[in-house]
């Protein structure tokens, strides 16, 4: 094994030389897995390849374009070699900082996936995994694990629902089942002590029925709040046996005393009533009805004062059940004149794509007064 006296004498040797220099002093800072002074040594060897000065100055003239991208190029490289050394090391943070020029999620996340989280690590896996979005369903996993469902519904708040439905399923999913899990248990411990055995059940419908006595005296068998935003959240699934789950919860939260029922934002005033309905439809059934519902919130609920949640409620559920036209004539007729057009433009769109026809988009932004949109209309059918 070389030491550092050996390597001050390999550079001495090779003194004329600066990229020999600089070569022995990358194998040594490899060897002895030093990665901010790699990064250092690597930035260092990329100019000199460039035939820039070593180090930059403020009086440094401008080097043009393409000597910028290839230095841009060669620091890429150095903060992915770096990042995954400090990876491999378990050194989260710090490999984060300099993966994330570099842009390559899947391999952050192929680094990340063999680091077990302990005492130390278990804070930074979870920014990483879960606030840098690399793994969400991990870092959630972790949330649940190490700080409970208060918590995990807290950072779901903060952290997740503003995401596009597709990143929020993986932690949607976790917390459902998650949850159920607990109402499960909880109501079957309940029964339990009540009548002496267990129950074979462990379906929550089929565990409170014919059990009234289980919601007596205002009883209940999980924090309710926790129970409400499960729910609500759950609204982003798409996976049958989890909208099965999140709909027996209704089921359970309608039987629950009325101070227990919180309201929800329209179109989800009535709470357990209207998301019944909602993942009802989902599963397909009661389809008619609760399309007749949601409808009819589109038509009463003032969207100036209320939001405009029964709209977006109401055409994408048309577009899960598979009416795109249906879903792009709601949006077209019911969209407040307040809502600029840029923002349900997109939408329409993807509307259009899935067989819904340009045509009543392009009729739309023209009345509106929206070119870009009536451009991407015109454009759309030809690409």
């Amino acid at each position: 094994m070389s030491t550092t006296s050996d390597t001050f004498d390999q550079l001495i040797a090779c003194r004329e030389d600066p990229a020999s220099v600089l070569s022995h002093l990358v194998d040594h800072y490899r060897t002895e897995r030093l990665p901010h002074e790699l990064f250092e040594t690597l930035k260092l060897q990329t100019r000199l390849k460039l035939g820039l000065p070593l180090f930059s100055t403020d009086n440094d003239p401008p080097v043009g374009e393409e000597l910028d991208r290839q230095m841009e190029m060669g620091l890429i490289d150095a903060c992915r070699e770096v990042g995954q050394m400090l990876m491999q090391e378990g050194r989260i943070a710090e490999g984060w900082m300099y993966l994330r020029p570099v842009g390559n999620l899947p391999l952050v996340a192929e680094l990340m996936r063999d680091i077990q989280p302990n005492e130390e690590n278990t804070d930074d896996l979870i920014q990483v995994l879960l606030h840098e979005g690399i793994d969400i369903a991990r870092g959630y996993q972790l949330i649940l694990e190490n700080n409970g469902t208060c918590n995990s519904i807290t950072t779901y708040e903060q952290s997740i629902i503003g995401r596009p439905p597709a990143a929020q399923r993986p932690a949607a999913s976790l917390l459902l089942d998650h949850v159920y899990n607990e109402l499960v248990e909880s109501v079957r411990s309940d029964i339990e002590q009540r009548e002496g055995t267990p129950p074979e059940s462990n379906n929550i419908v089929e565990l409170i029925a014919d059990r009234g006595w289980l919601f007596s005296d205002n009883g209940y068998h999980i924090d309710t709040t926790h129970l409400a935003s499960t729910i609500r959240f759950a609204r982003v699934l798409d996976d049958p046996a989890q909208l099965r789950r999140a709909w027996e919860m209704t089921q359970y939260g309608r039987k629950l005393n009325r101070q227990f029922q919180y309201p929800g934002d329209e179109p989800f005033a009535d709470f357990y009533s209207s998301h019944d309905l909602y993942f009802s439809v989902l599963l397909g059934e009661k389809v008619d009805e609760g399309i007749a519902y949601f409808e009819r919130k589109v038509r009463n609920v003032d969207m100036l004062e209320k939001g405009t949640g029964p709209i977006e409620t109401y055409v994408e559920l048309l577009d899960r059940v598979g009416r795109p036209a249906e879903a792009l004539a709601a949006a077209v007729e019911y969209t407040p004149a307040e809502v600029p057009a840029t923002r349900v433009v997109p939408l329409m769109l993807e509307l259009a794509k899935k067989g819904a026809g340009y045509e009543p988009i392009q009729d739309f932004c023209k009345a509106r007064g929206d070119l870009l949109g009536y451009a991407a209309a015109l454009i759309n059918p030809t690409q």
